[in-house]
């Protein structure tokens, strides 16, 4: 309850924006320029001016949105695969699992920074490459899932009725294998919210002016010392949605576990 709280709490200040503050995120004041907080502007201005409280409140549109997106790409394409190799095995299964094999050798940060170098900068191959670097997880968790159903008595029922596999898939493997996947991915958007925001660290992510929180934490390290506002706030935030991640992923997992305590 705790993680959905702050989940739900940036969520809607991420929607509200423009109510919540009446500054553009992306015009710049010169003259305004690091501006320590105060009723005008409740967490300062950066280095050119612009209110750090409307680029964390915009910034949270595309936080948000691109932890989402990755996550749901990887299990559009990681639950189908995982579901097919688990539930029919055979060569494709053998063949697909040794590729998975390689990808999980790389460490997840690493293959997201590769497929950017290889796709370029900008929103869309952000989402690409940090969905993309999730899929492997997702296909080995939703095949070890089918594969503890797939001999279960309903299973075996349902093929000596002669219910085609792909019936057998859509109406008795997956509603009974998604539980841990549905977790997983709770678990995921603080990850790949993570991911995305270390791109956008190094310049690889979001670009400027578009608000985005680890653009913005990249921005801020070369004011860490004589203004640390810049850096602070965005690390704060990220820390305190990746934390609502993980608490709400793990209150998840307990209650779709019915052999926990």
């Amino acid at each position: 309850m705790v993680g959905l709280l702050i989940l739900c709490t940036f969520a809607v200040v991420a929607l509200a924006a423009p109510m919540a503050t009446t500054y553009d995120p992306e015009q710049a004041r010169l003259d305004q320029k690091l501006l320590e907080p105060s009723p005008a502007h409740l967490l300062g201005t950066d280095q050119i001016g612009r209110d750090i409280l409307a680029r964390l409140a915009y910034g949270g549109r595309f936080s948000l949105f691109i932890g989402f997106a990755a996550v749901a790409l990887g299990l559009v394409i990681g639950v189908p695969l995982g579901t097919i190799c688990g539930f029919y095995g055979g060569w494709l299964d053998l063949i697909l699992q040794r590729i998975i094999d390689v990808f999980l050798s790389f460490p997840g940060f690493l293959l997201a920074l590769s497929l950017v170098a290889v796709l370029g900068v900008g929103i869309t191959n952000v989402i690409l490459a940090v969905g993309l670097g999730v899929v492997p997880a997702f296909v080995r968790l939703t095949r070890a899932s089918t594969l503890s159903v797939r001999h279960r008595p309903y299973v075996d029922a349902a093929q000596a009725a002669g219910a085609s596999g792909s019936s057998i898939i859509l109406r008795h493997v997956l509603p009974n294998a998604l539980a841990p996947v549905v977790i997983q991915a709770t678990l995921g958007l603080g990850a790949t919210l993570l991911t995305a925001a270390g791109l956008g660290f190094l310049g690889l992510g979001v670009q400027q002016p578009t608000p985005e929180w680890g653009a913005m934490l990249g921005e801020g390290r070369s004011y860490i010392f004589s203004n640390p506002n810049l850096a602070t706030f965005p690390g704060v935030a990220i820390f305190l949605t990746v934390l609502g991640f993980n608490l709400a992923g793990d209150g998840l997992r307990d209650a779709l576990d019915p052999t926990l305590t």
